[in-house]
């Protein structure tokens, strides 16, 4: 059985974007009070201005931690394991209600579409107070894949 490859692959910003577009699986990475990480596994998505963007509490430690110092590191993952992934750099903010919510759609469209009732979705968002994080890429590594060095291939 042929061994699989470890790959990096250097993109452009559009490339990038392309790339993070339809995956939706994060870690999100902020940074405590202490200095030591903090990692939330997120569902994101890719705004109209090319940021990430993340449906969250105010109360969360990942918002605390974003109010405090705004740089933020995130892992986006394909749904397969052992797919393709990419981490970005940037820099993030915290919108909360009532400036959130028509960012909170657009994150709603970017994940899944239309929603049947929009009405009824921004209702949702205010009743359960949501805000949005949204991070500005600043820089991010290779597109890689995981597998072996390539001295082992077969």
């Amino acid at each position: 059985m042929a061994r699989s490859i470890a790959r990096n692959t250097r993109v452009d910003r559009d490339s990038l974007l392309d790339f993070l577009r339809p995956r939706h699986r994060v870690l999100l990475m902020t940074t405590r009070a202490d200095g030591r990480p903090q990692s939330s596994p997120v569902s994101a998505g890719i705004d109209g201005q090319g940021r990430l963007v993340v449906s969250t509490y105010p109360e969360r430690a990942k918002v605390t931690n974003i109010r405090r110092d705004p740089r933020v590191s995130a892992c986006v993952l394909s749904d397969d394991w052992n797919g393709p992934w990419v981490q970005v750099d940037g820099t993030a903010e915290v919108l909360d209600l009532p400036d959130a919510l028509e960012p909170l759609v657009e994150y709603f469209r970017s994940i899944s579409g239309e929603h049947p009732d929009w009405d009824d979705y921004r209702a949702a968002m205010v009743r359960q107070g949501k805000s949005l994080i949204r991070v500005t890429i600043d820089t991010w590594g290779p597109i890689a894949t995981g597998g072996f060095p390539a001295r082992l291939a077969d």
